[in-house]
């Protein structure tokens, strides 16, 4: 396996209609973030990427939400999402969808959301699963410039590996769409297909969807504890001590 690192940064999808097939992609995204947006309070939400900034967050209850991007016409800050200009454990929940895959440091950006979280908040991170028809549509010939394969695609085990690092806490790892995405196909005329996918083969989804928790780590105060100063005794048993006076 090739490090995250060895990679030439290609085309970034600005909008989900670059993806084959991206509506239905978003709105599979939506419906299973949708369950996990109640549970996460606070104040600030930020969307890294354009991606993320286009995803419908409103079942939240924090109120302020934020995309983060350099070149997004919709973006509320114009930045790099591997350099965030906010300050330590400031950001209550943070939204990552197919971020890692169009970067040349994927290990960055997750540090650069662990820093910004405060402790205890919630980062979502989307992504297309190599072991699956999606990924395997990647040898398919030339298919390797195109989206969404011009991208790397990583493994949810690895993506969750890096999160434990990190400090993160798995909530939860779900995997859907079973189907290859591929530009021009109907997904309709797959749904047997697809629904023996769901009962037989969840790992193959297309998709995944990671939702963690960054760890509290509980400082306990060690007190020092105070002893009386110990008498000066002989090493040797029956030894004494001999004072010697001094003459004028």
């Amino acid at each position: 396996m090739k490090p995250a690192l060895s990679f030439q940064q290609g085309p970034i999808p600005q909008s989900w209609r670059d993806f084959p097939h991206g509506e239905y992609v978003r709105a599979g995204i939506e419906r299973r973030m949708a369950r996990w947006l109640p549970r996460m309070f606070g104040y600030h939400m930020l969307k890294l990427g354009c991606l993320s900034g286009q995803l419908d967050t409103s079942d939240s209850p924090i109120d302020h939400q934020v995309c983060i991007s350099p070149s997004a016409p919709h973006a509320g800050v114009i930045a790099e999402i591997d350099e965030l200009p906010f300050y330590e454990h400031s950001v209550d929940a943070c939204i990552l969808s197919h971020c890692l895959e169009y970067h040349s440091d994927p290990h960055h950006i997750l540090r650069e959301a662990h820093r910004t979280l405060i402790p205890g908040g919630y980062i979502v991170v989307t992504g297309f699963n190599p072991f699956s028809l999606c990924g395997l549509a990647h040898m398919l010939p030339f298919s390797g410039e195109k989206l969404p394969w011009s991208g790397r695609f990583f493994t949810p085990s690895r993506v969750k590996d890096w999160l434990n690092l990190l400090g993160f806490e798995i909530i939860t790892d779900e995997r859907f769409i079973h189907a290859s995405l591929a530009r021009g196909s109907r997904l309709s005329r797959f749904a047997p297909w697809r629904r023996f996918c769901r009962h037989y083969l969840k790992p193959m989804g297309s998709v995944y969807l990671l939702v963690a928790r960054k760890r509290v780590a509980p400082l306990t105060p060690i007190k020092p504890k105070w002893h009386a100063r110990p008498k000066w005794t002989p090493a040797v048993k029956g030894a004494r001590l001999k004072h010697s006076r001094t003459r004028d």
